[in-house]
């Protein structure tokens, strides 16, 4: 005995018949693979109708669709960090009860790199930023991620002290990978005068880097937490009594080597009138700003960079997502 069809003129129904409908809709498209337009020929709607009875299915609970992604991520919190800070998009990855920081900036890493090797459309232009947590997302991309990609440098990153991570190589390990081409910004992150940060930036040769930077719609940059650890320490560019004042004076942590405040502020601005690079408001322009931390360190510089705005999308851990998450509803 064949089902009785409704014509694609007859109204939908406004009962249990609806839902009893909606249920079949969704068996046919979730549990059958059927198409849209299969299901409309099949019971004699049309595919506008269809599309509705799916939509309704949804809003009222009929079907319910989990997301269970292979790489264990916390989706709900993906979810909450989108709508409280209006990203496009968040990936955070389960703290797993560690505390450790290292491990935590490995599977963050790890999770940043597969992010990058999938967006679409692959970008031909990629900004990034140095220092721990960029060196450990060039580590772990895969050959080939984006061929020929183009990765420029966005600030400074030569060395004053010599060290045995190669913490400043980041644009050449992503290029490399990508079988791909690097431009550098080869001058200091932090120089000793304004002026001569001024001239520098005047510099042709400097200007064009920078200027290429500024074209890149994807910038992918780490976070440094305020602490005597911090890579701008080890490379010499400032030193303890120097993170000291700057806690002092309300830092929670630097983006591009920018020391803000819990709002996202400058802190210092002698300091930030001596670093060389993109300016933090330039990232706000930015249709895929990815920030990639990690660690209770960065707690506070995570938050701040949510906040202000400065991520279109974040790659954390778990804990770093909560206490974002506690610090916007306090």
């Amino acid at each position: 005995m064949t089902d009785a069809r409704l014509t694609s003129s007859t109204r939908l129904p406004s009962d249990e018949q609806r839902e009893h409908l909606m249920v079949r809709v969704a068996k046919l498209y979730y549990d059958l693979d059927k198409t849209q337009s299969e299901i409309a020929k099949e019971l004699g709607l049309t595919r506008w109708q269809v599309g509705r009875l799916m939509t309704e299915a949804k809003e009222l609970g009929v079907v319910r669709i989990e997301i269970t992604p292979r790489a264990q991520r916390k989706t709900e919190l993906e979810v909450r960090l989108q709508q409280e800070f209006g990203l496009n998009d968040a990936v955070v990855v389960p703290s797993g009860g560690t505390a450790d920081s290292g491990l935590l900036i490995e599977s963050v890493a790890q999770a940043a790199a597969r992010y990058l090797t999938g967006l679409t459309p692959r970008a031909d232009l990629v900004g990034v930023s140095w220092g721990r947590t960029m060196s450990a997302v060039a580590r772990f991309l895969p050959t080939n991620w984006n061929p020929g990609v183009h990765v420029v440098l966005v600030n400074g990153a030569t060395n004053l002290r010599s060290s045995m991570t190669h913490t400043s190589a980041v644009a050449e390990e992503f290029a490399k990978a990508g079988n791909g081409t690097a431009t550098l910004l080869p001058v200091p992150a932090i120089v000793g005068k304004k002026s001569t940060r001024e001239v520098l930036e005047e510099d042709p040769i400097i200007e064009r880097v920078l200027d290429l930077a500024m074209q890149a719609e994807v910038v992918c940059f780490g976070m440094g937490g305020i602490t005597h650890e911090s890579v701008l320490l080890s490379s010499g560019y400032l030193d303890e009594a120097d993170i000291d004042r700057l806690k002092d004076a309300g830092a929670v942590g630097d983006i591009l080597g920018r020391f803000v405040d819990g709002d996202g502020n400058i802190v210092d601005r002698a300091i930030d009138d001596r670093t060389v690079g993109m300016r933090l408001e330039f990232l706000k322009t930015k249709k895929w700003s990815i920030g990639v931390v990690a660690g209770e360190e960065k707690f506070r510089i995570a938050a701040s960079a949510l906040k202000a705005g400065y991520v279109s999308v974040i790659v954390t851990d778990e804990a770093t997502a909560r206490y974002a998450l506690r610090m916007s509803d306090a």
